[in-house]
């Protein structure tokens, strides 16, 4: 899970917690300190359930354990899979099927009209955050019949991320997480492949713990050197918690794939 650089205060919800991060500074090569993990804190997690692909494995189970949840219209559907109970259902319900609106005939909804300016999705993150969430699981946020709603999940989750929650995406095969200026620590399987997708320009760019590794470098808007990375191949890093990344500028995307090692 992406680790951000300040720990917020609880939001005081009487939820199960979820991990929140302090960090102590100290000399490393990426830039002039780095960022070390050192204590816990809790944060309030919700998981958003959208209407992508979904293969709900062991990380996505531990992921979503005891998280509050919202569904987006046909995202209810992974809340059976996942043993979630939603306390809100939001959308137009025109991509539910009926046997999902009998079956989760108890959940509140908050319905709204097909024609609308926001996606159910962004509707049902936008209640989340209401909530008090400061961290996302879009669970379902690739895959479906849709590749613009796909994509625009990936881009609200560096627009989220900028507002100051921590976000990731999956669909169990499949992980996204926002990049913004600064140290972040993944914690990927080891001998798994990735990318670094820069949405510009990306100045100062360090890769650490992976098979190839960079330092201070600078990669230009669409270029391929940042595909088809390798997690896992530095053990300090590994012991801090996995796939360390810097960055000076520029906004990126690190797609994961967890279950991948193809490459290794």
């Amino acid at each position: 899970m992406a680790l951000s650089l300040s720990a917020r205060p609880d939001a005081g919800h009487p939820v199960r917690a979820s991990p929140d991060i302090e960090f102590l500074t100290g000399a490393g090569k990426c830039g002039e300190s780095c960022y070390w993990l050192c204590a816990m804190k809790s944060e309030l997690t919700f998981a958003v359930l959208l209407g992508g692909a979904l293969t709900a494995d062991a990380r996505v189970r531990s992921l979503t354990a005891g998280v509050r949840a919202i569904a987006a219209d046909g995202g209810m559907a992974h809340a059976l899979t996942l043993s979630l109970d939603p306390e809100l259902w939001v959308g137009d319900f025109d991509s539910a099927p009926a046997d999902l609106l009998v079956r989760y005939d108890n959940v509140p909804r908050m319905p709204f009209p097909a024609e609308k300016n926001f996606t159910d999705g962004e509707l049902a993150i936008e209640q989340a955050i209401l909530r008090g969430a400061t961290r996302l699981v879009l669970v379902g946020a690739f895959g479906g019949e849709r590749t613009d709603h796909g994509l625009l999940h990936l881009l609200q989750a560096v627009s989220l991320a900028e507002r100051g929650l921590d976000v990731m995406l999956t669909s169990g095969e499949e992980e996204a997480y926002p990049l913004l200026p600064g140290v972040h620590t993944f914690n990927l399987p080891a001998g798994s492949l990735f990318s670094v997708l820069g949405l510009e320009p990306l100045i100062g760019l360090c890769l650490e713990g992976v098979k190839y590794p960079l330092d201070n470098a600078d990669i230009g808007f669409g270029s391929s050197r940042t595909l088809s990375n390798i997690a896992g191949y530095e053990s300090r890093v590994e012991a801090a918690g996995g796939v360390r990344v810097h960055l000076n500028s520029g906004r990126a995307l690190l797609l994961a794939r967890p279950h991948d090692f193809s490459g290794s």
